[in-house]
Formats: structure tokens, C-alpha cells, sequence
């Protein structure tokens, strides 16, 4: 009897393990699936994008009239972004793809700022027609590119989750279809870059800019021990080393680790050492500091990296997490394009977040114009509705890219405040931003 007994029981068991296995592996399934289709959707959005912006940059090139142009430039602009968008969903973050990501920024800014000028009394220069004809270049190579792919993929029911597998594994003598697509859709911009500087279309200028990170190059062993130091309870053990694909802006070492339910990374500049990007996944508990408290937690993080010279211009709440933005601050003038933002579990105060790569692109020590209007001139250009709380002189990038001088006013209107930017040369107000220190909780009406 009892022998019987236990066979039963140990039949019930594997029954249920069975039956438990099955259920975790149909959900699996379930969620590579709806990956699947993400990447899918994502992909093939993008290429329709691209068809669309070939077609509307070669009409803007037909066009004459500003009340067509300005409308035209704007749909180029939302198509690019829309492109952006889809590509930051596929698998790429493996893949040399900036080129490519840097001529979508370059037409989205040009057309941006193109659209939103008077193209009466400044219409498009030789120079800028140049450009539009290299543009239209490009993007017709892009599109036949993706449409290649496009087709195999179709063809031969290829799939994104590969990529992301292969481009995880550092799989480089794999023979996938979608990876060298997209190489190739990269190798076609390089020979375009340099006609983009010459014409003035290329507006990101991040190549001169990220050349002024400073330092000696570290390897890998060093990189583990800066990385150990950034990302709290991981050991040099932990963590797997990558490094950034040929071709990119600015060479990085990348460090990450997944350690229980906590999972991070830590992208640094070879050249120098320095975190230019940090970010640690996990659950946060109920705060036990207050926002003010975090707030002395990130200068002491940003203290580990030598930055001392920086203002906290803006602190909010995000449920249990506390994120703050420090600027490069010299003779009482903030430097809003030196910024770093960061992000602090108000738990126990740890790191969850860090962007540096504004403050190492931008930083230097040259010297700005003084102001040619005073601050009660300045003062006059603000809605009088308004109310002044606190001013500051502080440098800015306007919509064009160019750093600019400006009065900076801290102002309250009915329970909002607003940051109000008046240019400190010529009056223009050049920005409005509303501040928000906690954020809202919006509970279900249901």
C-alpha cells in the first residue's frame, strides 16, 4: 500500500512540474513573441519613414514658395523624428550606427530651424540647397538599403531576436542577414558626412565637441575598477566588459553586471576614464530621505568624479526616486550646456542614474560677451503676470545651437513656477521651461 502510495505521489509530482515547465515555457514564448513583433513593427515603420522623407526632401527641392517650404521642412522634421524613435526600439545598441542616427538628427535640426524662420527675408542659401541635394542622396541610399533588407526579411522570415542574440553574444562571425543590412546602410554615410559639415547641414557638432574629454586611455582592468566604484555591490567578478564599435564618436568601455533582482551598467570614456553614463535597475522601497537629503547624496557621488564646480538648478520627485540636474557654474554665471542629471534612490540614498556626457562635451573656460542690456531691461521682457522670485546671468544653447548669454529668472504664477531665459544681448526671450518638484500621483477613478 504505502509503496503505491509514493508512486502515486511522485507521479502527481512530475505531472505538476510538467504541467508548471509548460505553462513557463508557453509565457516565455508569449513574451519573445510580443518582442518579436515590437522589433518587427519597429523596423518596418522605419522603412516607410525613410521612403517618406526621401520623397518629401526631393519635393521641398521643387518647391518656390515659403508658404510651401516652411510646411514641408515641418512634416521633415516629424518624419525624422518618428525614425528616431524607431530606431532606439530595434536591438542596435551593439551596433556602429551613428552615422546613420547623426544624419536623422542633422535633417530633423536643419529642417527644424529652417521651417520655423522668416524664409521671406532669409531664404535658403546656396550653400543650404547644396546640403538638401546631399540629403535627398542620402536618404535614397538609406531607403534602398532598408528596402533590401526589408525584402529578405520578408522573404525568409528572419527574425529580430536573433540579432539581439547574436549582437549580445558578440557573435561577429555569424552570418546574419539584418546585421550586415544595417552595416551596410552605416558604410553608405560615411562617405556623406564631410559634404554635411561643408554645407552647414551637419548641426550636432558632437565630434568637436566630445574632443575635449580629457585624459589618458584606460583598458579594461582599470575600467572594472572605476566601474566597482560607480555600481554599488558589484564585484570585478560580476561584471562583463564590452567596448564601443569602430567608427563612434567617442570610444567608451561599457560595464555591467546582474546580480539577484539589481541589474546595471556604466558606460565610461576610454579616453580618461570618465562615467559618462550610469544607470542601476531595482526595486526602491519607501523613502526615508527627503528629496533635500538626496540631493547632498549626489554632490557627494559627484565629488567622486572631481566636479565641484557645480550648481543644483533643479530637483523633482518620482515616486521613490529623487532626480537632480547640476550645472558648471563659474563668476556667478550657470553654464546650462556643462549639465548633469542624476537620479537617487531616496531608500538609503544609493546612485540609480547618471548622465554626464553634456558636462565632458561642453565643458571649457572661454570667455563670454558681457551683457549689453541690463537686468531691469531684462526684467521688462518678462510677462508681468509673473512673479520674480530669484535672477541669475546664465549661458544657454538657443534653438540654433549657439550659446548664448541670458538673464535667468526664477518666476511663480498661481501654483506653478517657471524658469523664464531672456537673452542678455538683444532681450529675445529665448526659453520657458515650468519647474515641477514632486510629481503627481493620479489614482483610478474606477
Amino acid at each position: 500500500m504505502f509503496r503505491w502510495i509514493t508512486i502515486t505521489v511522485l507521479a502527481l509530482a512530475i505531472i505538476g512540474l510538467g504541467v508548471f515547465g509548460y505553462k513557463e515555457n508557453q509565457e516565455k514564448n508569449a513574451i519573445l513573441l510580443q518582442a518579436e513583433n515590437n522589433y518587427q513593427r519597429a523596423f518596418h515603420e522605419l522603412t516607410y519613414d525613410m521612403d517618406l522623407l526621401h520623397d518629401k526632401i526631393g519635393a521641398t527641392l521643387a518647391m518656390n514658395t515659403r508658404q510651401q517650404i516652411s510646411p514641408q521642412l515641418a512634416e521633415i522634421w516629424r518624419l525624422t523624428s518618428e525614425a528616431k524613435s524607431n530606431v532606439g526600439q530595434l536591438p542596435l545598441t551593439l551596433l556602429p550606427f551613428n552615422k546613420t542616427e547623426e544624419f536623422l538628427y542633422n535633417i530633423g535640426e536643419f529642417s527644424y530651424n529652417t521651417a520655423v524662420r522668416n524664409l521671406e527675408d532669409k531664404p535658403l542659401t546656396e550653400e543650404e540647397i547644396k546640403g538638401l541635394e546631399a540629403l535627398y542622396k542620402q536618404s535614397g541610399e538609406i531607403k534602398d538599403e532598408l528596402r533590401q533588407v526589408q525584402s529578405m526579411v520578408l522573404s525568409e522570415n528572419l527574425r529580430w531576436m536573433d540579432v539581439q542574440l547574436a549582437l549580445a553574444t558578440s557573435d561577429e562571425n555569424g552570418d546574419n542577414t539584418i546585421i550586415n543590412g544595417f552595416k551596410t546602410v552605416e558604410k553608405s554615410m560615411e562617405d556623406y558626412h564631410e559634404t554635411n559639415m561643408e554645407t552647414g547641414i551637419a548641426t550636432s557638432g558632437s565630434e568637436e565637441e566630445l574632443n575635449k574629454i580629457q585624459g589618458e586611455e584606460i583598458n579594461k582592468e582599470q575600467a572594472k575598477e572605476i566601474a566597482t566604484q560607480w555600481l554599488k555591490g558589484a564585484k570585478k567578478s560580476d561584471l562583463t566588459m564590452t567596448t564601443s564599435g569602430e567608427g563612434a564618436n567617442i570610444e567608451t568601455i561599457t560595464a555591467s553586471y546582474q546580480k539577484g533582482d539589481t541589474n546595471g551598467y556604466i558606460d565610461l570614456s576610454k579616453k580618461g576614464g570618465h562615467p559618462l553614463t550610469v544607470m542601476v535597475s531595482r526595486a526602491v522601497k519607501e523613502p526615508k530621505i527627503s528629496l533635500y537629503e538626496g540631493s547632498n547624496k549626489a554632490k557627494s557621488y559627484l565629488e567622486g568624479i572631481d566636479l565641484t564646480d557645480v550648481e543644483l538648478v533643479e530637483s523633482s520627485q518620482y515616486e521613490h526616486v529623487g532626480v537632480y540636474r547640476f550645472v558648471y557654474s563659474k563668476d556667478g554665471i550657470r553654464h546650462y550646456p556643462d549639465s548633469v542629471q542624476m537620479k537617487i534612490a531616496l531608500d538609503n540614498g544609493d546612485l540609480l542614474g547618471m548622465t554626464s556626457i553634456d558636462y565632458f562635451s561642453h565643458h571649457d573656460d572661454e570667455a563670454i560677451k558681457e551683457p549689453t542690456i541690463s537686468e531691469e531691461e531684462a526684467r521688462e521682457m518678462v510677462n508681468p503676470n509673473l512673479e520674480i522670485q530669484e535672477q541669475h546671468l546664465s549661458v544657454i544653447e538657443n534653438e540654433s545651437e549657439e550659446q548664448v548669454l541670458c538673464y535667468e529668472f526664477l518666476t511663480t504664477m498661481d501654483d506653478e513656477t517657471y524658469r523664464i531665459f531672456i537673452n542678455a544681448w538683444d532681450g529675445t526671450e529665448e526659453k520657458v521651461e515650468i519647474l515641477h518638484s514632486v510629481e503627481t500621483k493620479y489614482e483610478p477613478t474606477i
